[in-house]
């Protein structure tokens, strides 16, 4: 009888074990995670890319109510909605160089530069080719004796 309960023993032992085992190996595992569904939407609107455009030119109108600017570009005249500090650097007549994004039919400024001014060359002046220095005449060689 002995030997039965030690028997028994063992094996509810080993079981125990493994069954603590298992339950560790489970808990380390990430639990899958469930998908939520998403809210459905009238349309899933993919990404939208927004292109930077760019005019250059000279500016033709400023508007300090609506805070716009207008530059005569090589395309026709572009209307650019600029911020406070982007307007207060600019003026009409001013050659510019503008980035702008188009969105809703409305043109927003990301940068106005005003183009440098063209620095007039200095003229240069061609210099008359002024003859190569002669060689200095050989000097006259020694009278020898005889």
């Amino acid at each position: 009888m002995k030997k039965a309960i030690a028997i028994i023993v063992s094996v509810l032992f080993v079981f125990a074990i493994t069954s603590v085992s298992f339950a560790t190996e489970k808990a380390a595992a990430p639990a899958p995670v469930e998908k939520k569904a998403a809210p459905v939407k009238a349309e899933k609107a993919a990404p939208v890319k927004v292109k930077v455009k760019q005019v250059s030119g000279d500016v033709t109108a400023v508007d300090a109510k609506a805070k716009t600017i207008t530059v005569k570009g090589k395309k026709g005249d572009v209307v650019i909605a600029v911020d406070d500090k982007m307007l207060a650097d600019v003026k009409a007549g001013d050659k510019v160089t503008a980035k702008y994004t188009e969105a809703d039919g409305k043109n927003t400024a990301k940068s106005v530069k005003k183009a440098a001014a063209k620095k007039a060359e200095p003229v240069k002046m061609e210099k008359k080719a002024e003859p190569a220095a002669k060689p200095a005449a050989p000097a006259a060689k020694p009278v020898e004796k005889k």
